[in-house]
């Protein structure tokens, strides 16, 4: 419980808060101009709170703080701090999908072009997120035919001389790693790439119809063709961009639409006076019951990754601590940075078009969700009759096993709850007990701990959360041999009437128990696609946990066996001497020079090493 001395300890100054709740779990971040009257406004007895809101304060354990110097600064670091710790009640940017980007390596002697799911502050241009990443391959595809640029991961300085690959040859990279071309001419083209990402499409296509000119005035026309081939790709990306704006001017337009169960806020990024792209985010209800709170949220984290700002950004309506909000975005763009809420005009018009546009994205992922709903619930019903079971089976539990050869084995538990996949739920079991390859047994024992626990915690704490709530129905992957296992565990624990059925992956043959005949269920029949989603999901589950044993047993040191040796010193260690063999070959003094290691810690280093 958050006591009045700590709420007394809070400055009055600027900064972020965390919220933390009894396992010290970060579950809210804000931003203060004050911090002291800001948070305790929180725990007034008399405060105006929404239900949401009331929801976390009961949750707070404790109040954390990080004085900054101005309110800018605590916005940037709120923002950071949302990333990092990914807080429950506060809104997240992509609603947690992690949407794809597009990397320019600039740092780099000869940047690469490569697609990946997560920015980093690593010095690369980052375009993006792309909500539809068929879109982004069609763009990459297209950007490929325009540009001659890399996209192998080689780190090059300029200095190599291999043999080129087929990309060279069919003129799709201009082979800077056998030196046939140079540092400033594949720069040139990583900056026209640039520009052509930016949006600025007409002033590329009106550069490549200068080259194409000039080199058939020279008879160069196998060159001249290059740029023509590349002129016709630009055109297919022209004719997707609709001209909305008789100014060719940049802004961002930003469209809000509400719903029972959604919010979308749908960003229209015009350039030049062009539409060039439309990028939708989700949130589902409850995320935030202000919408002004919401929308400045939205703003810090979609602005903090975009590379590039546009002066004007139009709104549907004001957001929250706006003027603290727009110094932020001028700091960071460089430049002047306009927040607009229009209500007539050209602009007005431009807002219309995003509120109208992210109306009908809301409506069609309500129906959507409302369809998906309504056929969970066909499902989960046809369950209950085909496998008979006392009642619709809400919790699923999929469980499977995964070795080599059996080593490292490790079974995994999965749950869905009304058809969906709750992944908070989920839990991983290293085997123990079980030498050699024998599946059926190490399911055995992970569904005998998983129910063991689930017993005690009935007794202890009653029924109610984690192992204590038993599944509606036990699925394991597998045929008559891993169904039997089950059984067995669920007999000899006294739970004889738990549902429990396999499913076999070679036929899709559902086994249950007293039943000779599997049932077989047509390809396309919802429940067998919900018993297949969950045993999936059970598998790649399992297989990732696997990957991760295996590749820690493998690329394990010697350094990790000794104590205060941790990942920031182990990689200290091996970039100075660079192998266990060399350090183990330096002197006292020599593995003192590292940072972090100090004296007895060297000492032990020479000691425990073999």
């Amino acid at each position: 419980m958050v006591t009045k001395e700590n709420l007394e300890a809070l400055p009055s100054k600027p900064g972020v808060y965390l919220m933390l709740d009894r396992k010290g779990k970060v579950i809210y971040v804000g931003k203060a101009a004050s911090l002291r009257p800001r948070v305790r406004s929180y725990f007034q007895p008399s405060a105006a709170l929404s239900p949401r809101v009331s929801r976390m304060v009961e949750q707070v354990q404790r109040v954390d703080f990080i004085t900054t110097a101005s309110e800018v600064e605590a916005l940037a670091l709120e923002c950071n701090l949302i990333k990092e710790h990914r807080p429950k009640y506060n809104v997240k940017l992509r609603d947690d999908k992690q949407y794809p980007w597009l990397k320019v390596t600039v740092q780099e002697t000869f940047p690469r072009v490569y697609i990946v799911r997560s920015p980093q502050k690593d010095g690369a241009r980052y375009f993006g997120p792309y909500t539809n990443p068929g879109a982004l391959r069609e763009i990459f595809r297209l950007m490929r035919k325009v540009f001659p640029i890399r996209v192998c991961k080689k780190k090059l300085t300029g200095a190599e001389h291999e043999r080129p690959c087929l990309n060279y040859h069919i003129g799709r990279c201009p082979a800077p790693c056998a030196g046939k071309v140079t540092s400033g001419e594949y720069r040139a083209v990583i900056q026209e790439l640039i520009v052509f990402l930016e949006g600025k499409t007409e002033k590329l296509s009106h550069a490549l119809t200068q080259r194409m000119s000039e080199a058939a005035k020279k008879q160069e026309y196998e060159k001249a063709g290059v740029y023509r081939d590349k002129l016709q790709a630009l055109g297919r990306v022209l004719e997707r961009q609709t001209v909305v704006s008789a100014k060719a001017e940049d802004r961002d337009v930003l469209g809000w639409a509400h719903g029972q169960n959604n919010t979308v806020i749908q960003v229209l990024q015009i350039r030049q006076g062009r539409l060039i792209a439309k990028k939708d985010f989700f949130f589902p209800a409850g995320v935030s019951e202000e919408k002004e709170e919401m929308l400045r949220a939205f703003l810090l984290q979609y602005y903090y990754e975009q590379d590039w700002i546009p002066r004007e950004i139009l709104l549907p309506f004001v957001p929250r601590e706006q003027e603290a909000l727009l110094a932020w975005l001028r700091e960071k763009s460089k430049h002047a940075v306009y927040l607009l809420n229009p209500r007539r005009g050209e602009k007005y018009r431009l807002l219309k078009m995003a509120q109208e546009n992210a109306g009908t994205r809301l409506q069609q992922e309500t129906e959507r969700q409302q369809r998906k709903k309504a056929q969970e619930e066909r499902a989960l019903g046809r369950l209950k009759e085909l496998l008979s079971l006392p009642q619709r089976p809400y919790r699923i539990e999929a469980f499977d096993v995964s070795n080599l050869q059996g080593n490292e084995a490790v079974t995994s538990m999965v749950v869905f709850e009304s058809g969906r996949p709750r992944k908070d739920a989920y839990r991983r079991f290293k085997i123990r007990g079980i030498t050699g390859i024998n599946d059926p047994a190490m399911l055995g024992e992970a569904v005998k701990r998983r129910f063991t626990r689930g017993l005690k915690e009935q007794q202890e704490k009653g029924e109610g959360k984690g192992f204590a709530v038993f599944p509606d129905l036990l699925l394991v992957d597998g045929g008559k041999g891993q169904l039997q296992a089950a059984c067995k565990v669920l007999a000899d624990l006294g739970l004889p009437e738990q549902p429990v059925a396999g499913l076999a992956e070679e036929n899709e043959e559902i086994f249950l128990p007293g039943r000779r005949e599997p049932v077989r269920l047509p390809p396309e029949d919802e429940a067998l696609r919900l018993l297949e989603h969950a045993r999936d999901e059970a598998h790649r589950f399992a297989v990732t946990y696997h990957r991760s044993l295996r590749k820690k047993k493998f690329t394990g040191s010697a350094l990790d066996r000794i104590k205060g040796i941790g990942p920031g010193r182990k990689k200290a260690l091996l970039a100075r001497f660079g192998s266990v063999r060399k350090i183990k070959e330096a002197g006292l003094e020599e593995l003192m020079s590292v940072e972090g290691i100090t004296e007895n810690l060297a000492r032990a280093i020479l000691e425990e090493l073999p």
